[in-house]
């Protein structure tokens, strides 16, 4: 018990002092990225449907309590970030059906990206995720330097890959294109 009190407190402590540095060497203005990727085995086509079915997001990203899809364009999220709730609106500014959606929050949390889907063969694709964000409180900016982002990104294309492939079918799609702007 005390090993793990020892732990945490040491962790939270060269969080915050990489954190102070971080900030130092960036400039108070800090930006952040993270990268992952995952193949998951099915059709290019399906595993972009579910995507598109963003009210359903909270079913594989654990700290996300809701997405509502407010039209075509825009999305209402909900979700834990640094352990508060926050919640942000974000626009799709680009959307081509089996190969990206992009984005950029208009309010709230900021944070923008993409998402690409890369045939690899008729029944297996590799999703790519790249998300900007800027880490606001002292709490988010000591997880985003103890990698926390990049862990639970990765642990949510995870619980992606294994719904999409678990599921006989995709829980619905939309199929249409927002032109890049």
């Amino acid at each position: 018990m005390v090993n793990r009190v020892v732990t945490t407190v040491a962790l939270a402590a060269g969080g915050y002092i990489l954190a102070r540095q971080l900030m130092k060497s960036r400039g108070s203005d800090m930006h952040s990225t993270v990268e992952e990727s995952i193949e998951v085995n099915v059709p290019v086509s399906k595993a972009y449907n579910q995507w598109t079915q963003f009210e359903d997001f909270p079913q594989f990203m654990d700290s996300v309590h809701e997405v509502r899809q407010l039209d075509d364009k825009h999305l209402h999220w909900r979700a834990s970030v640094a352990g508060k709730e926050k919640e942000w609106d974000v626009e799709i500014t680009e959307q081509i059906p089996d190969d990206r959606i992009a984005w950029r929050s208009t309010g709230g949390v900021h944070n923008a990206g993409v998402v690409t889907f890369h045939r690899i063969s008729d029944s297996r694709t590799r999703i790519m995720l790249q998300m900007d964000y800027d880490p606001s409180t002292i709490d988010e900016k000591i997880g985003d330097a103890l990698g926390f982002v990049k862990m639970q990104t990765k642990s949510n294309l995870r619980r992606f890959k294994n719904l999409v492939e678990q599921r006989g079918t995709e829980t619905g799609a939309w199929r249409g294109t927002i032109p890049q702007h």
